[in-house]
C-alpha cells in the first residue's frame, strides 16, 4: 500500500502552523514584534506642575503633567457629561490615556529633596484641561490615582498646581506604546462584527488565593473555538480584551489589578477549549 506524499506534506504543514499559534502563546507580549516595533521615544512638552504629599510619609511630591500629540485622545466629553461622570458610581468607566513615567529626585524652591513624576497626556485633551478648571481638578485626579495604582503610592488629594512653574526638574524623554501587543495573532486577520458575538463564560482567579496577590489568572470558555487560529486577544494594563472570530465570542473586562503586559503569557487548550492568560500582578 502506497501513501499520498502530497498528504504527508499537507498534515506537516499545518502541524507546523499549529506549534506556531503555540509558539506565540506562550511567547510574552514583548517579544512578539521585534520587527515591527511598537513603542517609540518621545520627548514632550510641559504643561503644569501640581504639587502634593505622600502619606503617611508627608514626602512632598511633585506631578508634571506634560502633553504630546504622540499619546491618543481620550474619547471626546462635554463638561455635562463629565459632571455626570463624577457623580456616577464607576466614574472610572472613562479611560484618559496616558504615559507614566519613573520617580526622579529632584530639589525644590527650599533646596529640599523632593520626587517628581512625569505624566504625559494628549496635547489637545491638555489644552481643553487649561481652559476649564473642572477638566483640569480631573485631569489631576487621574493622574493621581494612576501613579497610585502603577507605583502602590498614597497620595493626598490636597493638591496645589504651581502658578510659575510649568515643569519641575528636566523633561526625559519617554517610551510610550503605539498600539495594543496581541498576544495571539491571525495570519490573515478576518472582517468580524462584535455586535453579533456572544459573551463568553469566564474566571478570574489570582494566585497565591490568600495575602498579596502575584498572578491574576483569566480562565475563557470558548466552546466551538477549534484553535488559537481563530483568538484574537489584547492585554491592557487594567483591561482584557478577546475576540474570537468569526463572530462566535466578544469579550471586553476591566479589572481592578495593575498587570506587567510584558510578561503576561495565554495557552489555549485545543480539547478543553479553554483559553488561559497568566497575567503576573504589579499592583491592586
Amino acid at each position: 500500500m502506497t501513501t499520498d506524499s502530497s498528504l504527508l506534506n499537507s498534515e506537516l504543514e499545518l502541524q507546523q502552523q499549529e506549534e506556531l499559534y503555540q509558539q506565540l502563546l506562550l511567547q510574552t507580549m514583548g517579544k512578539m514584534q521585534t520587527e515591527n516595533p511598537d513603542s517609540k521615544v518621545i520627548r514632550p512638552l510641559p504643561g503644569m506642575c501640581v504639587k502634593t504629599i505622600s502619606e503617611p510619609g508627608k514626602q512632598k511630591i511633585f506631578v508634571n503633567i506634560c502633553q504630546s500629540h504622540s499619546v491618543p485622545q481620550p474619547p471626546e466629553l462635554t463638561r455635562e457629561e463629565l459632571v455626570e461622570l463624577l457623580q456616577s458610581e464607576d466614574p472610572s468607566g472613562y479611560r484618559v490615556p496616558m504615559s507614566l513615567g519613573e520617580p526622579h529626585t529632584e530639589i525644590d524652591n527650599s533646596s529640599q529633596g523632593c520626587t517628581a513624576y512625569d505624566v504625559v497626556i494628549n496635547q489637545d485633551f491638555f489644552q481643553k484641561c487649561q481652559k476649564d478648571p473642572l477638566f483640569q481638578q480631573f485631569v489631576i485626579l487621574v493622574s493621581l490615582e494612576g501613579l497610585e495604582n502603577k507605583y502602590n503610592l498614597e497620595l493626598s488629594r490636597d493638591w496645589k498646581v504651581l502658578k510659575n512653574r510649568k515643569f519641575l526638574g528636566s523633561i526625559n524623554e519617554q517610551n510610550i506604546r503605539t498600539k495594543s501587543k496581541p498576544v495571539i495573532q491571525e495570519l490573515q486577520p478576518q472582517e468580524s462584527s462584535t455586535a453579533t458575538a456572544k459573551r463568553p463564560e469566564f474566571t478570574l482567579l489570582v494566585e497565591p488565593p490568600t495575602g498579596d496577590p502575584e498572578y491574576l489568572i483569566a480562565e475563557i470558555k470558548l466552546p466551538g473555538v477549534p484553535s488559537s487560529r481563530s483568538l484574537v486577544l489584547d492585554v491592557g494594563e487594567d483591561r482584557l480584551v478577546l475576540t474570537a472570530r468569526p463572530s462566535l465570542f466578544h469579550l471586553d473586562i476591566f479589572h481592578p489589578f495593575f498587570i506587567d503586559q510584558e510578561k503576561s503569557v495565554a495557552q489555549y487548550n485545543n480539547s478543553t477549549q479553554i483559553l488561559t492568560v497568566t497575567m503576573p500582578v504589579v499592583s491592586s
